[in-house]
This record gives structure tokens, sequence and C-alpha cells, in this order.
């Protein structure tokens, strides 16, 4: 059967990522600890894995981190923006604290994951964010039929192919992961996804990522 072998990673880790900040379609940087990730990335799966293609959301935090990986592997990468994180509208700047004070109501939709429901002034839906990656993802793997390519995204679009790859509902809770720069392994066919990893960091170990990594 035809198919093609993904790997999703998600981007390093941001400052925002820290402080627990909404971040959506806002253009964040790396922090130090999140160029030191993307390296370790890179270096792994540069010794490991045979990559085809990469893609990238365009977004900065998710660019640095594909771009080591380009470097160390050769493969070409490509920025698309629809790879980019949900859009959150109105709360993009906001801790999750800020959101809940200042916008109660919104809050109560978003924490029940309700999959009509978006943010205020052009936020994206669960439904519409599932199927922007669907066609997306689709249209990407089919390109490469036989190959292996990556993806390199964030946590929101990350968690939705865990859940288009395993069936479960928008409104499920989340058990899994969605670390920064772990590896995750998916296998499209004509059918669809289906998971074959998740959520390794093995290639994070033991190396110091403390916010005065150079």
């Amino acid at each position: 059967m035809e198919s093609t072998r993904i790997i999703a990673v998600r981007h390093g880790e941001t400052a925002w990522n820290r402080d627990s900040r909404i971040q959506g379609h806002l253009d964040i940087e790396l922090n130090n600890k999140g160029r030191a990730q993307a390296s370790l990335v890179a270096r792994a799966l540069a010794e490991s894995e045979a990559i085809d293609a990469i893609y990238s959301s365009d977004l900065a935090r998710a660019r640095a981190t594909a771009q080591p990986v380009a470097d160390a592997t050769g493969a070409p990468l490509t920025l698309l923006p629809e790879l980019r994180e949900r859009c959150f509208g109105d709360f993009q700047g906001l801790t999750f604290a800020q959101i809940s004070d200042t916008l109660p109501e919104e809050a109560h939709k978003w924490r029940k994951r309700d999959p009509d429901w978006a943010a205020p002034n052009g936020g994206e839906s669960l439904r519409q964010l599932q199927h922007r990656l669907s066609e997306t993802v689709n249209e990407l793997a089919a390109r490469h039929v036989g190959q292996q390519i990556a993806l390199f995204t964030h946590g929101g679009v990350l968690d939705m192919l865990y859940r288009i790859a395993t069936g479960l509902g928008l409104q499920d809770a989340r058990t899994w992961q969605l670390g920064n720069a772990a590896v995750n392994r998916l296998l499209w066919t004509p059918s669809g996804l289906t998971l074959v990893g998740w959520g390794d960091e093995t290639h994070l170990e033991g190396a110091s990522l403390d916010e005065t990594t150079a």
C-alpha cells in the first residue's frame, strides 16, 4: 500500500511557553533553551533518519527549529502558513490566568472544547483547525509516497494530528504530551493517518537546557 512516513516536531521552547502565554499566530522567537533544543533535534535526526523533505510553519519559532535540521540533513525546507498554530484572536498575548479573569465566558467555552467556538476577533475553531490540517497533511504526504518527511509546527497542531490519527474526538480530554522539540511519528496512507510513536524526548536527555544555554 502507498504510504508516507511523517516525523512531526513541535518547535523549541519560547519565553511565552514558560509564561503560559498564548502565542497563536504571533511571531515569537525561540529562547536560549529552545535554540539548544533545535540543535539537539537536528543532531538526532541527521544521525538516524533519511529525510526527503522538510515542511515548517512560517512562524519564527517553528522555522528556527526546522532550519538546523535542514542544514544538518540537506533536506529542502519549505515554509507553509498552513502549518501555523491555531489562531486565537483576542486571546493571543494573554496568559491563561488573564483570559480567565478578563474573558470568563469565552474562557469557559474554550475549556469545554466546544468544536465550533472561536476566540473573538479572528480566532479559529477546533473544527476549522481540523479541516485545515487534514487537507494540508494529506496534500503534503501524497507528494512523498514511499518517502519520509518532517513537519515542524506547534502544540495545537500536534494535538489535532494525534486526534486525527487515533480517531479521538475534538472534545476528548488530552492524555498525551506535547513537549517542545519532542519527536512524534505518524504514517500516512490514502486511508488516512495512523500513530506510530509519540513524545520521544530521548535526544534531549542529559543535556544542559537552562536559560543560560548558548
